[in-house]
């Protein structure tokens, strides 16, 4: 390919000229494939962004020339506008910066200086290791790429033949592995019947890497029996660790009845309603969930709260709809009532 930036209107065009083959996912809050026709769309300014994060698209681009047996990866973050459009002018800033450095050959390794040129890339951003552990993980599956070797130790461990305390191999790209195989030979069986058995040092990194899967019955009410554990032993850090293991199954019956129960019981702690919003939000389908929530939120009289988890949720398109009907309810509280009429004030 020898053009320049000029002629390039979107990344999955740059993609395409330089004839690689490609995938999308948003790891802003999850990990959430995106199909190409969608991000075409959300590239045009034809769709809002499916899954803000803090204001901005959070993106994995996992592209690979056909003749090549490993992707390569670029993490990505770009502003939102107010109505959850991609910024134009910072997506054609990027692909500047990627012309520059690369031209047409997106595959070759870089010399010093066009790395250096790489690293000034202002959108390039390194996510936390649990969402590396977990893109490499999916992407490996859909690329029907072999498991890495940290896979076999996580499984013999899960199997518990060495016993639960020898989890000081288990690393946690192991435990994604297995989690985004969890419809493989046995794994959910062996997920099942270990849960209860894992230490804490496991089990939270698992329930990180659950986040991204739709889980079976039994592994969702060992999930749900295990965070009414946590909560009876004071244990805030692993139930809201349990909590996260939910965010793809909230749809699940099982699910849905323990997070309304959740939601409908007594005041929640501030960490609770936040990963409830920040990973759970899919739960929101409906708009007495959704009001019931917005009452357990203003509980705490934290209007600060109150107001960073509205312009969080109302930036999914999703859950809008559902926000603006649900904030306009006869039923609510005089304190809800109040908090909804600071927040238009600002």
């Amino acid at each position: 390919m020898s053009t320049t930036s000029n002629h390039i209107s979107s990344i999955s065009e740059l993609l395409s000229l330089s004839d690689s083959q490609y995938r999308i996912y948003d790891i802003g809050r999850r990990v959430d494939k995106i199909s190409k026709e969608q991000f075409e769309k959300i590239e045009s300014a034809q769709l809002p962004y499916p899954f803000p994060s803090q204001g901005h698209a959070q993106l994995a681009i996992a592209f690979w020339q056909k003749q090549s047996t490993s992707p390569y990866l670029w993490f990505v973050k770009f502003p939102l506008d107010e109505r959850g459009l991609l910024n134009q002018g910072a997506r054609n800033h990027f692909i500047a910066i990627i012309v520059e450095a690369l031209g047409g050959d997106l595959s070759v390794d870089p010399t010093e200086q066009q790395e250096a040129l790489l690293k000034k890339n202002p959108y390039h951003f390194t996510p936390p290791q649990y969402k590396l552990a977990a893109i490499n993980s999916v992407v490996s599956v859909a690329l029907k790429q072999p498991a890495s070797k940290f896979y076999q130790p996580a499984v013999s461990y899960l199997s518990g033949v060495n016993g639960w305390d020898a989890w000081h191999d288990v690393g946690v790209q192991g435990l994604s592995d297995v989690a985004v195989r969890i419809g493989d030979n046995n794994n959910a069986e062996m997920l099942i019947n270990a849960f209860n058995k894992l230490p804490e040092q496991v089990l939270s990194p698992l329930c990180s890497a659950l986040e991204n899967i739709a889980l079976p019955a039994e592994l969702i009410e060992k999930i749900t029996q295990r965070y009414q554990l946590a909560i009876s032993d004071n244990n805030s850090a692993l139930a809201l660790s349990l909590l996260r293991a939910l965010a793809s199954s909230t749809q699940h019956s099982y699910s849905e009845k323990f997070l309304v129960g959740l939601i409908n019981s007594n005041a929640l702690s501030e960490d609770t309603l936040i990963i409830i919003a920040g990973r759970l939000w899919s739960i929101f389908n409906h708009e007495e969930i959704l009001f019931n929530y917005l009452e357990q939120l203003i509980k705490g009289d934290d209007l600060e709260l109150f107001a960073a988890i509205f312009k969080d949720l109302v930036a999914i398109p999703t859950t809008r709809p559902l926000l603006l009907q649900a904030i306009r309810s006869p039923n609510r509280s005089n304190a809800l009532a109040h908090a909804i009429g600071e927040l238009f004030k600002q």
